[in-house]
C-alpha cells in the first residue's frame, strides 16, 4: 500500500525581527493538536519549558480551562521576543499513525534559504530534537553539536549558531526542569534573558 505524503499544515512563523529560529521536525497527527500552531500536542512540553525559562511558571501558556495551549499568548510572546518557528520538513510520509519522529520520512525539507531571507536579524537556529538535527544537517554545512551546545556555521553569507536542544517530547527521558535549564542557557547566551 502506498503511503500518503503529508504537507505541513502551517506556514513558518516568521516575525521579521526574529533573532532565533527554532525548528522541530513535523507536527503530530491533527487529532493530537490542542491549537493550530507549532508544538500543538498537549503532551509536548515546549510551551511549559518556555514558561519556566521566561516566566518561572510552567503553565504560563496553558489556556484558562487547562485543556489546551493559549495560541494567541504564544504568538504574541514569540513576536515580542523575536522567536521564529518552523519545522525542518515541509512534507513527510508518516509510516506509523503517531507523533514519533522515528517513523517520519522527510520527502521535502524546509526551504531554509527562503525562510532566512524573511529573517534578516536571525543569528541562530535551534533544533528541538534529533530528527530535526539530522534534517537540518542535510541543508547546512556544520558539525553536530552536543545536546545543549552549539557550533558555528555559514549560510547565505551569514555566520550563525546551530544549537542542538533536547527534545521537548515527553518520550525524551529528562525532567522538564532539566530541559528548561538547558534552554535557559541558550537564551542567556543569545541575549534573550
Amino acid at each position: 500500500m502506498e503511503k500518503r505524503i503529508e504537507q505541513h499544515p502551517w506556514a513558518p512563523f516568521a516575525p521579521s525581527s526574529a533573532r532565533l529560529l527554532m525548528l522541530g521536525s513535523f507536527p503530530p497527527p491533527q487529532e493530537r493538536w490542542s491549537m493550530n500552531f507549532y508544538y500543538p500536542n498537549r503532551q509536548n512540553d515546549m510551551w511549559r519549558i518556555l514558561g519556566l525559562v521566561f516566566f518561572q511558571e510552567k503553565n504560563h501558556f496553558i489556556s484558562e480551562d487547562g485543556k489546551s495551549f493559549c495560541e494567541s499568548r504564544i504568538r504574541k510572546f514569540c513576536s515580542e521576543r523575536g522567536i521564529a518557528l518552523s519545522d525542518t520538513a515541509s512534507a513527510v510520509i508518516r509510516h506509523r499513525d503517531n507523533a514519533s519522529d522515528k517513523f517520519l520520512e522527510v520527502v521535502t525539507p524546509l526551504d531554509l534559504s527562503g525562510l532566512l531571507q524573511q529573517l534578516p536579524e536571525c543569528k541562530a537556529i535551534a533544533v528541538t530534537g534529533q530528527k530535526a538535527a539530522d534534517t537540518l544537517l542535510t541543508l547546512i554545512n556544520a558539525s553536530l553539536p552536543a545536546t545543549g551546545s552549539w557550533t558555528p556555521f555559514s549560510f547565505c553569507d551569514r555566520t550563525m549558531r546551530f544549537y542542538r536542544m533536547p527534545s521537548s517530547s515527553r518520550a525524551y527521558p529528562k525532567p522538564i526542569e532539566e530541559k528548561a535549564a538547558i534552554y535557559r542557557t541558550m537564551f542567556e547566551e543569545l541575549g534573550f534573558l
